[in-house]
This record gives structure tokens, sequence and C-alpha cells, in this order.
């Protein structure tokens, strides 16, 4: 297991917090009892939590150029057909992840293809899981074209704890299947919409993992 680059200095932070606070409570301290204990036994459990939101599982992924493997961990929370007007600008289907805060948070293209569309937008920070997150939460949108000429978007998308959204993605860059697509921090949800007639892999409330699990057939 590896500790993703944007939480390094995060862990680092809280480490020398939980560190300065025990040494606080040493120092100051006279006689300890239950609740000192409780205390320190929270902020030791409290920053390995921290620690574990940012880990990278070690991981062999997927390798299918048929299919459309997930770009996230987490439960399969939306499963409809939707008019998607910023990239693809037609009907297509939508396959929602959501993200709870124990779930590995790296996010990662689901295929090979062309990146032709980046956009973040602002919005607010309503519960991920939320069917309306999609379209109100904040969030960056990333439009590929497949090798065979299909469209897809994925969207990250903010939610309550969730104030950092990181996308990689630049426009005009081929990019791999399982390459990294960026991160979000403390709990969220990504959305991918595909073409009407790619064959869904998933159900709903299906539990899905990033560059493993297939989502859709590409045709």
């Amino acid at each position: 297991m590896k500790i993703h680059r944007e939480g390094k200095k995060i862990i680092f932070i809280t480490g020398t917090l939980v560190f300065m606070i025990v040494l606080a409570m040493l120092l100051l301290v006279k006689e300890w009892n239950v609740v000192h204990y409780l205390f320190v036994a929270g902020l030791v459990i409290f920053g390995f939590m921290v620690t574990a939101f940012f880990r990278i599982p070690r991981r062999i992924f997927a390798d299918n150029p048929s299919e459309l493997i997930s770009p996230a961990d987490g439960t399969i929370v939306t499963i409809e057909q939707v008019f998607e007007k910023n990239y693809i600008k037609d009907e297509c289907m939508q396959v929602s992840i959501f993200m709870s805060g124990t779930d590995v948070h790296v996010n990662r293209y689901p295929c090979d293809g062309t990146v032709e569309y980046v956009k973040f937008r602002r919005g607010n920070y309503f519960v991920a899981s939320y069917p309306k997150s999609s379209d109100l939460n904040e969030r960056t949108e990333v439009g590929i074209r497949l090798e065979n000429g299909k469209r897809i978007l994925i969207r990250q998308v903010a939610g309550v704890m969730a104030r950092r959204i990181v996308c990689y993605a630049k426009e005009g860059e081929h990019v791999r299947q399982n390459q990294e697509l960026g991160f979000i921090r403390f709990g969220s949800r990504v959305d991918l919409f595909m073409p009407l007639d790619f064959p869904i892999s998933v159900d709903l409330q299906d539990k899905v993992r990033n560059a493993i699990s297939p989502i859709a057939e590409i045709v």
C-alpha cells in the first residue's frame, strides 16, 4: 500500500498536531484518568483514519479494452437514462458511484481514449448520494473520445465533506485505461455517462472497485 501524494501534507500536519497535543498533555496533566487515555486513543485513531483515507492499495488492474472499468471505489447509486447537455449532448446512460469516507478515493480512467473536454463547475456541497448532487454540487467534468469514435463523460462530484476535487486531465492528451484521473477528498461521487447501446454490467447497490470492476461493455 502507498500513500497518495495529495495526502502527504495533510497527514504530516495531522500527525504534528496529534503529537503536539499529546506532548502538551504529558507536560501539563499531573494525574491521568480514563478520560485522558480515551482522548489520546481518539486522537491516534483519528490520525490513522486520515492516513487510511489517502491510501492506494496494491491491485492487479483489469486490462480489457472492450469494457468500461469502474473509475472509483464505492456503491452504485444511480443507473438511469438522462440527457447530458455539456459534452455528449444527447441521451445517454448515467451510472453513479457513491464513495463513502472509508472507500479508496483515487479516480482512474475507465478506458483508453483522447481527452476532448475538461470543465470545472462551482456549486453546492449536498450529500453526494443525493440524486440532484450530480447537477448542483461542485464538480469537474472530463469528456473522452474512445478509439471507436464514441464519447463518454466522467464527472467528479464533491460531497458534504469533500472540499477539494483534484483532476489531472488535460484536453488533447491520450489516456490509458486505469491511468490516474484524479482524487476527491473526504466522501464524494463519480458519475459515468455513456452511449445508450453500451450494455451495463452492474446493478443498483453493487460494490465496485476502481481499476477492477467492469461497469459496461464498449460496443
